[in-house]
Formats: C-alpha cells, sequence, structure tokens
C-alpha cells in the first residue's frame, strides 16, 4: 500500500510517446512544475516521450512547466480552455507554424468532461457552446424546448497533479486554489502521480478533509520546497 516513489525521474519514466497525460493547475495554482520538468529532463536525455496529447486549462506561460514541453515539441495536441497566457509565445508559434493542434472546451465542459471521464459517464449534454463553432459536428439534442450539445468524456493515460499533503497511502489533501481540477483529474487518469509538499505515515491526514482518496493515487512523491509558474518567470529561468 506504499505508493511513495523516491525521485521525481522514476516517476514519470513510463510515459511513452503519444500518450494523453492530464495535468493539474490553473495558470500557476496547482502547477505540478517538478513532475512536469522531470519529464522534460527525460525528454532532452532521450528524446522521449513525444507526440503527446496534453489536457490542461492554460497552455503555459514563458519557457517553463508545460509551455516548455509545448516549446520542445513533446505536444502534438493540447486540449484547453484558455489557451492564451500572460506570455502564451510557446503555444502561439507551435499552433500559427500548425505545429500543435487545440482542442478548444469551455472551461466548465472541460471540467465535466474530466469528471464524466472519472465517473465512467461516456457523454452528457450542456448548452454551453451551442451555436458556436466550438460545437461544430457535435450531436445536438433538445430538452424542455432548448439545444444542448452532447460531449464526451475526458480520460488519460497518466494524471499528473500537485497536491499539499499526500500520506503514503495516496490520500491527499490541496492548498486553496492550487486544489482546481486536480481532483477530478486524480479520478480520470489510468495512472494519477502526485508531487506533494509533505508526505506524511498512513493515518496522518485526518479522514473527514481527505480531498482525493488513496483509491485514486498510485504513485507519490515528495517535494518539500515546490516551485511555483509566475516566481520562475520572474527569473527568468528557461527550461527549453
Amino acid at each position: 500500500m506504499d505508493k511513495t516513489i523516491p525521485a521525481l525521474s522514476a516517476a514519470v519514466a513510463d510515459i511513452e510517446d503519444g500518450m494523453t497525460v492530464m495535468i493539474g493547475g490553473f495558470g500557476g495554482a496547482g502547477a505540478p512544475i517538478e513532475l512536469i520538468h522531470a519529464l522534460i529532463q527525460r525528454f532532452k536525455a532521450t528524446g522521449h516521450p513525444t507526440g503527446l496529447t496534453v489536457i490542461n486549462n492554460n497552455a503555459g506561460n514563458g519557457q517553463i512547466g508545460l509551455a516548455a514541453m509545448i516549446a520542445l515539441g513533446m505536444v502534438k495536441k493540447l486540449i484547453c480552455s484558455f489557451p492564451r497566457s500572460a506570455d502564451p509565445k510557446a503555444f502561439t508559434e507551435r499552433y500559427l507554424a500548425g505545429e500543435i493542434e487545440l482542442e478548444l472546451v469551455p472551461q466548465g465542459t472541460l471540467a465535466e468532461r474530466i469528471r464524466a471521464g472519472g465517473a465512467g459517464i461516456p457523454a452528457f449534454y450542456t448548452p454551453a457552446s451551442y451555436g458556436t463553432t466550438v460545437a461544430e459536428g457535435k450531436p445536438v439534442g433538445e430538452f424542455d424546448g432548448k439545444c444542448y450539445v452532447q460531449e464526451r468524456w475526458l480520460k488519460a493515460d497518466f494524471a499528473l497533479i500537485k497536491a499539499e499533503t499526500a500520506d503514503t497511502h495516496g490520500n491527499l489533501t490541496y492548498r486553496a486554489a492550487a486544489r482546481n481540477f486536480s481532483p477530478l483529474m486524480a479520478t480520470a487518469g489510468r495512472v494519477t502521480i502526485v508531487q506533494a509538499t509533505r508526505v506524511v505515515p498512513a493515518g496522518g491526514i485526518d479522514p473527514e478533509i481527505v480531498v482525493t482518496p488513496g483509491i485514486f493515487v498510485q504513485r507519490v512523491v515528495e517535494v518539500a520546497d515546490p516551485q511555483q509558474e509566475e516566481t520562475l518567470m520572474q527569473l527568468g529561468v528557461s527550461h527549453v
């Protein structure tokens, strides 16, 4: 039952070319920077993984985190709700060059598609995006005189998320807004990998405050002093 992994590199070692990866975070809040950079270091050393489909709320900032993955050519498709950011150069350049595909999803729909994937619900209907280009080609149903767009679930081979506290069984709590998409993604990933600021023994978290039960988590790595995306940008750090 002990799900702790001693090194970030070992935690992401079996993410392979062409896989789908969910990455938690809302901008810099809750972004698992260390896990992402471990994946980048592996790519720089081996050329793998590449051809990834990434599901994230944003498209990254500057030359770090998800933006660095995109700039290095690791990502072939991005599914997100907000591809613009404070410094969207990496994604914008790749997209305009036709080197990355974008699936734009309304933010609430993105969250619900991920939740549906974790709950085993293959499709649902929502009024969001009806009558727009985002809904083109999707089935439409009418309910009580109103039109709704059919949306499909989202699932992933791996989910990379950041927690505040984890126990060795994988039970998680989050820090404030860093919670965002992570609890949903943890349920929708075949393998969920967590970097936690603090790892405690089993029973070290009050069951009443557990947000993500350990049944949804396969690997936990302790990162005692996690980096923040905005701070790295201010320092001009680049992982490209």
